[in-house]
């Protein structure tokens, strides 16, 4: 290559890197390195403190939306006892889930209705049991594990999973003719409210569970 070219080549380096324009917070090394009224202020371009303009911060760096973290939606409504929603998802499983704690009766002829539809049984009042809403359920999934649910008094329980608290149908016998639940539920049996200190009588309470 001859001196010349070389030459040559160095100087189109130079321009083209000598003409880059940044616009707010961009990078920058000298004050023409920045667009309009810009300058450059610690390797970045900012608005001029001795003008007063104000472009950056009229224009902030957009951000992203968080993306939500509950999605579940209705997914039609049942006319049962007064018109309900119907949903066949529930909020999203974490470490501390929170929900709404049901008293439910699993015996035979209790207001459970049918027998659990995890081992088509009946379950005496002496045990810690619970159903799930039907998201949480997650079409039987669930069946047999061990939760722990955390009262707003601090007291904790571990029960097992038994059945579903069906989010999507209600009104007949298997149901107890109860209406549908709503799609935050843990309903727990006798033993799982005493253990947690909560009076019965409430008929629900917020808590938070998660599995073991």
């Amino acid at each position: 290559m001859s001196n010349l070219t070389f030459l040559s080549l160095i100087f189109t380096i130079f321009i083209s890197t000598s003409n880059a324009i940044s616009q707010c917070n961009g990078p920058c090394k000298t004050w023409d390195d920045c667009d309009g009224q810009l300058i450059c202020i610690n390797g970045k371009c900012n608005d001029d403190p001795n003008v007063g303009t104000k472009i950056c911060k009229s224009n902030p760096p957009s951000v992203p939306s968080p993306t939500p973290t509950n999605t579940c939606r209705p997914s039609g409504t049942l006319n049962c006892n007064g018109v309900h929603p119907i949903y066949r998802c529930s909020p999203p499983v974490t470490s501390s889930t929170p929900a709404q704690l049901t008293l439910n009766d699993f015996s035979e002829g209790g207001d459970g209705g049918g027998p659990s539809s995890c081992d088509g049984k009946y379950h005496n009042n002496n045990e810690r049991v619970v159903a799930l809403s039907t998201g949480w359920f997650a079409g039987r999934s669930r069946c047999g594990k061990m939760i722990l649910i955390r009262a707003n008094n601090g007291k904790t329980v571990t029960a097992k999973v038994v059945d579903e608290c069906d989010s999507t149908m209600g009104c007949d016998a298997e149901h107890a003719f109860q209406s549908p639940c709503k799609n935050n539920i843990v309903d727990g049996s006798i033993v799982v409210w005493r253990a947690l200190g909560l009076n019965t009588d409430l008929g629900i309470v917020p808590v938070t569970w998660s599995m073991v």
